[in-house]
C-alpha cells in the first residue's frame, strides 16, 4: 500500500502529527486528494528552521512547522487542522485585516507588532515581526496564506531600555549645573550639553570647533587659549578660569574649565573629556575675603595706632582717670589722677596699691571712697557730683563717671572712673542761675506792669464815664431826656467793663465757661449775617461749610461766637474795611505742632478766618496773643480780642494757629476737639412763665454791699429773701427747715465753704431745690465748670436776675405782695 504522506520530509514532531491525523473529516479531505501545491508548500515549510505556518483551503486550516510550535502555547494540542481564525481568535481583531488583505492577493510585512498571545493562558506583552504571502494553487488562485514569523520582544524591550538609558543620561547631563564637553586631540569641540547653549545663547553650530571662544570675555581670551594650547601639547590636565557672557542678563560670570585626556593602548591621546562649572560666587567670595583680610590688616594698624594715641591721651589729659579691680587695687592710673589724689589726700597712688588702704589716715574720706567704689564695682554705671578730699588740705567738687570694666570675653574685672574738677563750673552755674532768676523776676514785673497798666488805663476811662455821668445825674434840674442818656451811658459802660474782665479771664483761661455740644457749621452760618454787619458793606463774607457732614464740638457757644467776631474784626481792620473775608470749616483734622507745642492726630474741627489784608510783621507774630498788644492806632483797639480767642481755645482743649505773609493776608485757624453728635432727646415740655409768683430765696453772699444790693433787687421783684453771709451759715439755714426755701442764689467765691461745694451739699440734702450760682471769677468754675448748676455772671443787672428766677417754680406758694 502506497504512503499518502511520502511528500513530507522525514523526522519532525509536526510531520508525525500530520501523518497521524485523520483528515477525511476536514474540508481538505484525504491527503491523496490534496493539491500538489499544498503538498509542496508543506514539505518546504517543515524542512525550514524558521517559524512558519500555512492556512489552506476555504476554512484556512492551520499547518505549521516545529519552529512555530512554541508560539502556539496552550493552543498546540488543538491547533493542527483547525481553522486559523479559531486558533487565533484572541488576536483576530489585530491580525484579521492582514489576513483579509493577504487573501485578496497582497503580500504584507509587519515589524514589531505588539500582540498578547497569552501562550500560557495569562496576558503577556510581546512583539512580533512577520510576513504574510498569498498561497497559490495549481489554478493560480489564492488558496490560503503563508506566514514567516519571529518574536522580537527581547529586541524591542532592549531597544526601549537603551532609549530610556540614553534619555536618562541626557537628562542627567542637561540637569547637571556643570557643562560636559569633549574635543579631539587638536582641541576642536566635538560635543557639549545643551546647558552651554542656554548659558551663552550660542546656536548649536556656533560652538563646535573653536567657536566656543566667542562667548569668553575678550580680556580672558589670550590667557585661556594659551593655557588650553599648552595642555593639548603636553597632555597635562586642563584647568583654567575665565569669564563667560550670560545670554539671559548680558553679564559675565566666572567659569572653571577642566578636562582629562583619554588615551588608546599605545598611550596616544584620542580625545579629551571635560566640564565647565560656574565658580562666580566662589570668585566673589575669594575677592571679598582678600578685601576683608586687607581691611583687617588696616584695622589692626589703626587699632595699634589708636591704642598708642589713647595711651598718650591717657597720660596727657587733664581728666582724672583710673581703674580698680574687685579688691580695690589700682589697675591703671594716669598722671593727672595721681597728682590730684596726692594734692587732696597727701599720698601718691601707684598701680597695684589698695586705694581704700591709702586713705586710712582720713577715716571719713575712706568711708566715702569705699561707698562710691563698692557701688561701681557691683557693675552699676552712674555719674555723681560731690566733694572729695581732706578738709585740712582742699576739698574740690568733682563730676565722676563710673563704668564697668570688662575683659575680651565680656567678664567684669573691675570699674573705670573718669573725673573732672567742676568746682568753678558749679560756681559759674550758681551765678548764672541767680542772674536768670533776677531776669525772670524783672520780666514778670514788666509783664505785670504792662498788664496792670493796660487794665488801669481802660478801667480809668470807663470809671471816668461813670463818675461824670453820676455827677451830672445829681443836678436837680436835669431834664428827663438827658437823665436817661446819662443812665444809659452808665449801663453801657458797666457792660464794657464786664466785657473787659471777661476778655482778661478768657486770656488767663479762668473764664467760667458754659459748654455744650453744638454743630459748628450751623453756628458759623448763623453768625455770618452778624459778621457782615460788623465788617461793613465793602467786605464780602464768604462761608465755606461742608454741606453733607455735621461737625460738633463741646464748648461755650457764646465764647465761640465772640472768638469768631474778634477774628473777623481783626481781619476787617487789616483790610482797611474792604476785601474778602473767608470763613472755612474742616472736620476731623489733626492738630498740628503750634508754637513749639506737640500736635496730635485728633480729631479736631478747624475753623479758619482768612483775610486779604496787609499781613502781620514777622517781628510781631510772637506777641499778637499778648493782652493789650496792638499795632492799631490809639482808640481803635484794646489789644484783648486775640487774647480772648487763644484763652477760649486753650480752655476748651484746642489751640489757635496763625499763618501770615506781609502784603499777602493772614489766616487764623481755631482748633477745637471734635465730638460725636449729641443724642436726640425728646423735646422738653415748655416751662411755664411764672411772672408775678413770689419766691422765698436764700441769698448767700459774703460781700456786704453786693449782698444788700442783691436782696434789694429780689425784694423789688416781689420775692422774700433770707441773707446768709457764708456757706456754712446757708447750710445751717436749710438744715433748720428743708422746705423753707423755693430757691438758693449763691456766690461762688467765699471764705470757707465755696458756692460750688455748698450747691453740692444742698443738692444731696434737697434734690428738688433750685440752685443758681453767681460769680465774676472762680478758679473752681474755670477748672471744673458749673457742675450742672445755672450761672449768672457778675456784674449782673436786675433784669438778668429776674430772668434767672422767672422759670423757678414756687415750692411754698407765697402769694405776690
Amino acid at each position: 500500500m502506497s504512503d499518502p504522506f511520502r511528500f513530507l520530509p522525514s523526522g519532525g514532531v509536526t510531520g508525525a502529527e500530520i501523518r497521524a491525523r485523520d483528515w477525511s473529516d476536514t474540508s481538505l479531505g484525504a491527503p491523496e486528494a490534496w493539491s500538489p501545491f499544498l503538498k509542496a508548500t508543506l514539505a518546504q515549510m517543515l524542512s525550514c528552521p524558521t517559524a512558519m505556518f500555512l492556512a489552506w483551503g476555504p476554512d484556512l486550516l492551520c499547518f505549521y512547522n516545529d519552529a512555530y510550535r512554541p508560539i502556539l502555547g496552550y493552543r498546540l494540542d488543538t491547533a493542527l487542522g483547525r481553522p486559523f481564525r479559531v486558533v487565533w481568535a484572541s488576536i483576530w481583531d489585530e491580525i484579521g485585516p492582514l489576513v483579509d488583505a493577504t487573501l485578496a492577493g497582497e503580500s504584507t510585512t509587519v515589524t514589531d507588532m505588539p500582540l498578547d498571545l497569552s501562550r500560557d493562558g495569562r496576558p503577556e506583552r510581546g512583539w512580533w515581526s512577520f510576513s504574510y504571502s498569498p498561497a497559490i494553487d495549481e489554478a493560480g488562485g489564492v488558496a490560503g496564506l503563508f506566514c514567516v514569523t519571529a518574536e522580537t520582544t527581547a529586541r524591542v524591550l532592549g531597544e526601549a531600555a537603551l532609549r530610556e538609558s540614553e534619555d536618562h543620561f541626557r537628562h542627567t547631563v542637561e540637569l547637571n549645573p556643570q557643562v560636559p564637553w569633549t574635543c579631539d586631540p587638536a582641541g576642536n569641540i566635538t560635543s557639549f550639553s545643551n546647558r552651554w547653549l542656554t548659558l551663552t545663547g550660542q546656536r548649536p553650530h556656533e560652538t563646535y570647533g573653536s567657536g566656543w571662544i566667542k562667548a569668553v570675555h575678550p580680556e580672558d581670551v589670550p590667557s585661556t587659549v594659551t593655557a588650553f594650547t599648552a595642555c593639548l601639547a603636553s597632555g597635562d590636565p586642563v584647568d583654567v578660569d575665565y569669564r563667560l557672557r550670560m545670554a539671559a542678563t548680558g553679564d559675565y560670570r566666572w567659569m572653571r574649565a577642566r578636562a582629562q585626556p583619554r588615551r588608546n593602548a599605545t598611550g596616544a591621546i584620542v580625545s579629551w573629556y571635560g566640564v565647565v562649572e560656574d565658580i562666580h560666587d566662589r570668585k566673589l567670595a575669594e575677592r571679598d575675603l582678600r578685601e576683608l583680610n586687607a581691611h583687617l590688616e588696616r584695622r589692626v594698624e589703626e587699632v595699634l595706632a589708636q591704642r598708642k594715641l589713647w595711651a598718650d591721651v591717657f597720660e596727657v589729659t587733664d581728666a582724672l582717670v583710673c581703674a580698680l579691680g574687685p579688691d580695690y587695687r589700682l589697675l591703671a592710673v594716669n598722671r593727672a589722677y595721681a597728682d590730684e589724689f596726692e594734692a587732696i589726700y597727701g599720698v601718691r597712688p601707684r598701680v597695684g596699691d589698695d586705694l581704700i588702704g591709702l586713705l586710712s589716715h582720713v577715716p571719713g574720706q575712706q568711708a566715702q571712697a569705699r561707698t562710691v567704689w563698692t557701688r561701681a564695682l557691683s557693675g552699676e554705671a552712674f555719674t555723681l557730683v560731690d566733694e572729695f578730699g581732706d578738709p585740712d588740705r582742699k576739698r574740690p567738687c568733682y563730676e565722676l563717671t563710673f563704668t564697668p570694666l570688662q575683659d575680651a570675653d565680656g567678664e567684669r574685672i573691675g570699674a573705670f572712673q573718669y573725673a573732672t574738677d567742676v568746682t568753678q563750673r558749679l560756681r559759674d552755674l550758681e551765678q548764672l542761675a541767680k542772674a536768670e532768676e533776677a531776669l525772670r523776676q524783672a520780666q514778670k514785673m514788666e509783664a505785670v506792669g504792662q498788664l496792670t497798666g493796660g487794665v488801669a488805663h481802660d478801667f480809668n476811662n470807663l470809671l471816668t464815664i461813670i463818675r461824670s455821668s453820676m455827677d451830672l445825674l445829681r443836678k436837680p434840674d436835669l431834664p428827663e431826656e438827658r437823665r436817661r442818656r446819662y443812665m444809659d451811658a452808665v449801663s453801657d459802660t458797666v457792660d464794657r467793663a464786664a466785657k473787659l474782665t471777661s476778655q482778661l479771664l478768657a486770656f488767663a483761661r479762668r473764664q467760667s465757661l458754659m459748654p455744650e455740644a453744638f454743630d459748628v457749621g450751623a453756628r458759623i452760618a448763623a453768625t455770618a449775617d452778624m459778621l457782615a454787619t460788623v465788617t461793613g458793606a465793602r467786605i464780602r463774607v464768604v462761608v465755606e461749610v461742608p454741606s453733607t457732614t455735621a461737625c460738633h464740638v463741646f464748648a461755650d457757644p457764646s465764647q465761640f461766637e465772640t472768638a469768631l467776631i474778634n477774628m473777623a474784626v481783626n481781619a476787617r481792620d487789616a483790610m482797611d474795611g474792604e476785601g474778602t473775608l473767608t470763613l472755612r470749616l474742616e472736620c476731623r483734622r489733626g492738630l498740628p505742632e503750634i508754637r513749639g507745642h506737640a500736635g496730635t492726630s485728633g480729631p479736631f474741627v478747624a475753623v479758619s478766618v482768612t483775610d486779604q489784608g496787609v499781613g502781620i510783621d514777622p517781628a510781631n507774630l510772637p506777641h499778637i496773643f499778648e493782652p493789650f498788644f496792638t499795632t492799631k492806632e490809639v482808640g481803635k483797639g484794646t489789644g484783648l480780642g486775640l487774647s480772648q480767642v487763644i484763652g477760649f481755645a486753650k480752655q476748651s482743649g484746642g489751640d489757635v494757629d496763625v499763618a501770615s505773609r506781609p502784603g499777602r493776608g493772614t489766616t487764623f485757624t481755631l482748633y477745637l476737639p471734635q465730638v460725636e453728635a449729641p443724642a436726640t432727646d425728646a423735646p422738653d415740655e415748655p416751662k411755664a412763665v411764672l411772672d408775678g409768683r413770689a419766691l422765698r430765696i436764700l441769698v448767700v453772699e459774703d460781700n456786704l454791699d453786693v449782698g444788700q444790693f442783691c436782696t434789694q433787687i429780689l425784694e423789688e421783684l416781689g420775692h422774700t429773701t433770707v441773707w446768709a453771709k457764708n456757706g456754712e451759715e446757708a447750710l445751717a439755714e436749710v438744715e433748720r427747715d428743708m422746705d423753707r426755701f423755693d430757691a438758693v442764689f449763691s456766690d461762688v467765691v467765699m471764705p470757707g465753704m465755696g458756692g460750688v461745694a455748698l450747691a453740692r451739699r444742698l443738692r444731696a440734702l434737697v434734690p428738688d431745690l433750685p440752685i443758681i450760682l453767681t460769680s465774676g471769677y472762680s478758679d473752681v468754675l474755670a477748672r471744673e465748670g458749673t457742675n450742672g448748676f445755672d450761672l449768672v455772671r457778675k456784674p449782673y443787672s436786675a433784669a438778668q436776675v429776674a430772668e434767672a428766677f422767672r422759670a423757678v417754680p414756687g415750692r411754698l406758694r407765697i402769694p405776690a405782695s
